[in-house]
């Protein structure tokens, strides 16, 4: 039994696959120090008491490290710069450098309490402790 399939003959554009690719993220080519170093890796955990975040962040100095909380959203940047030089001799064979930024911003469920959090960044990974802020107190008005 054979199937039956329509041609459609506008299905193809020979336009787009000529440029298929050519605005894709730079990821595709970079070497795997530097992909890794280009994405960043969170996981999230949350207890009675507040969120525990864990981000990855191999090789960025902790200076390069700026983390900003605002209620419930929590944003991470890292700086990131990379030389690397061989040489033979005098002459220099190979040069790279590699120079970017990263960020990853995310929503919670609860509001944090940015007086208690605190973060801490060792073997590269940053560990953030970022307490759940205490329920309001609703103001009852009296009506006059």
């Amino acid at each position: 039994m054979s199937n039956v399939t329509r041609y459609d003959p506008f299905s193809i554009d020979p336009v787009s696959d000529l440029f298929q690719g050519l605005f894709r993220p730079m990821r595709g080519i970079l070497n795997q120090e530097e992909s890794d170093l280009a994405s960043m890796k969170i996981d999230v955990t949350e207890n009675d008491g507040g969120y525990l975040v864990k981000a990855e962040l191999p090789g960025v100095d902790k200076k390069d490290i700026d983390v900003q909380i605002d209620g419930n959203r929590v944003s991470i940047n890292a700086k990131v710069e990379r030389n690397q030089e061989q040489k033979e001799g005098e002459r220099v064979i190979r040069r790279e450098r590699y120079s970017g930024s990263f960020s990853r911003a995310f929503s919670l469920a609860n509001e944090v309490d940015e007086n208690t959090a605190s973060a801490e960044y060792k073997d590269g990974v940053l560990s953030l402790s970022l307490p759940k802020k205490a329920p309001a107190d609703r103001k009852r008005l009296s009506i006059s």
